[in-house]
């Protein structure tokens, strides 16, 4: 399972939207399950395709601070090695029927890299909302508790009054280097507790 989070302001019907409008065309359907802070959408083929392997992909998006958590499950590639093992044993018995096939090993051969274009597609839509999955502008400034001032991380002390800053600066998760804020419980990159 591969997990993204894209700082900014984007929602999570921003992405599942732009994953239905692409995948939910051709031999490929998509659906969208959830509410509006978390939304499920499954990418697939259709059963009555005429071409390539059956497969299937499940795309979690999750609302969190500061942005969206994006998990992309393991893509289930039976039916498509099914198909391409067929391809090539018609091929063996008589090479011209590889002809008649073409269709089908390109799909197949698209279909196996569905899970990067699912990537693009989100990467796309995030950059067009402004957000990245670099850290958030909340996440790179420290507030000095006694004067408000916004500092950068890694200051030790306020900019303008001079106190120290000890005591406001994130932590960071010990699994995964994620930084976490001083009241989380568990990690919102990787779950784990902290």
């Amino acid at each position: 399972m591969e997990r993204k989070i894209f700082h900014g302001i984007l929602k999570p019907v921003d992405i599942a939207q732009a994953l239905l409008a692409e995948f939910n065309q051709g031999n490929l359907r998509a659906q969208t399950l959830g509410s509006s802070d978390k939304m499920v959408v499954q990418v697939g083929t259709r059963p009555e395709a005429m071409s390539g392997g059956q497969t299937a992909l499940t795309v979690t998006i999750q609302k969190v601070d500061d942005g969206v958590m994006v998990e992309i499950g393991q893509q289930a590639w039976l039916g498509v090695a099914a198909s391409l093992g067929a391809s090539a044993l018609a091929a063996i018995r008589n090479p011209f029927s590889l002809l008649g096939r073409l269709d089908d090993i390109a799909q197949d051969i698209e279909y196996l890299q569905i899970d990067e274009k699912i990537w693009q597609v989100i990467t796309q839509t995030a950059r067009a909302a402004g957000a990245t999955t670099e850290l958030s502008d909340r996440l790179k400034r420290l507030r000095c508790e006694f004067c408000h001032t916004a500092n950068p991380v890694g200051e030790p002390s306020c900019i303008a009054c001079g106190a120290p800053l000890g005591n406001v600066h994130p932590n960071s998760c010990r699994n995964c280097g994620y930084v976490v804020r001083p009241n989380d419980k568990k990690c919102p990159n990787c779950n784990q507790n902290l």
